[in-house]
């Protein structure tokens, strides 16, 4: 589980040019939501392009359409028009279908609220996105349970959600997050719900990850995390303001 996320392999074939090293690539991408005769526009032409061991945060206002990115850049929502690659897939003409299964082989996600199911323990919660890939018992076991202790939690296997501290519980989604070795993982506000100590850990845990060469993308409103990561992308208005690389 420590190997570098796959990226794009030399010679793949793709409908547009994409660097070796992009992993995911928003072009001139807008979103426009329709409230009855209303129409709001959300996102303003926004092109980004990541990279793979990238460390970025997102940031921005209220309003400014930081959701709605993370949205896109998960599969969860498409762009009204634009691009999205990921790897070397064009998301934005894909069904549900479709969507859901690129969602579960290629991306990782950790919410704020931990999105963990409650009558499941901690290594089932784990082995979750495994199973939904159609992985053997057997193999989903080993996994989750390597995972589980890698981060900190091998004595608690057996715990269900109410049983574990916020931290903890945060802690059995970023091993989710991992157990499918994804391309991407996408943070949502990661230590909102968190003391400062367990927040501290989990951010350190992010650390560790960017080291091991994990592509890690965080919505945060706060300057302090976006600090710990290598690249600022600051939104306004829909419109990418500022996109800085501190390392």
């Amino acid at each position: 589980m420590d190997s570098l996320a796959p990226g794009l392999q030399p010679g793949s074939t793709t409908a547009r040019t994409v660097s070796r090293q992009t992993v995911a690539s928003v072009h001139d991408v807008t979103k426009t939501y329709f409230m009855g005769e209303l129409a709001v526009q959300v996102l303003h032409g926004i092109s980004i392009d990541f990279y793979q061991g990238d460390y970025i945060s997102i940031m921005g206002p209220s309003g400014c359409g930081k959701s709605t990115l993370m949205n896109i850049l998960g599969c969860l929502d498409q762009p009204t028009s634009g691009s999205y690659f990921l790897g070397d897939k064009d998301t934005s003409q894909m069904n549900d279908n479709e969507l859901s299964a690129i969602r579960g082989a290629r991306l990782g996600f950790i919410f704020q609220s931990y999105n963990l199911i409650p009558q499941l323990t901690v290594l089932e919660n784990i082995e979750l996105p495994l199973f939904y890939q159609g992985h053997p018992e057997q193999h989903s076991r080993r996994i989750a349970t390597e995972l589980a202790a890698r981060v900190g939690l091998g004595d608690r296997l057996h715990h269900r959600p109410f049983e574990l501290s916020g931290g903890q519980q945060q802690r059995v989604a970023i091993a989710r997050a991992l157990s499918n070795d994804p391309l991407i993982i996408l943070a949502d506000e990661p230590t909102g719900n968190l003391d400062s100590k367990s927040g501290a850990e989990i951010l350190k845990l992010f650390d560790e990850l960017h080291q091991q060469g994990k592509t890690l993308i965080m919505v945060t409103h706060s300057d302090e995390l976006a600090e710990r990561s290598q690249r600022q992308i600051r939104l306004r208005d829909g419109r990418v303001e500022s996109d800085d690389r501190l390392s």
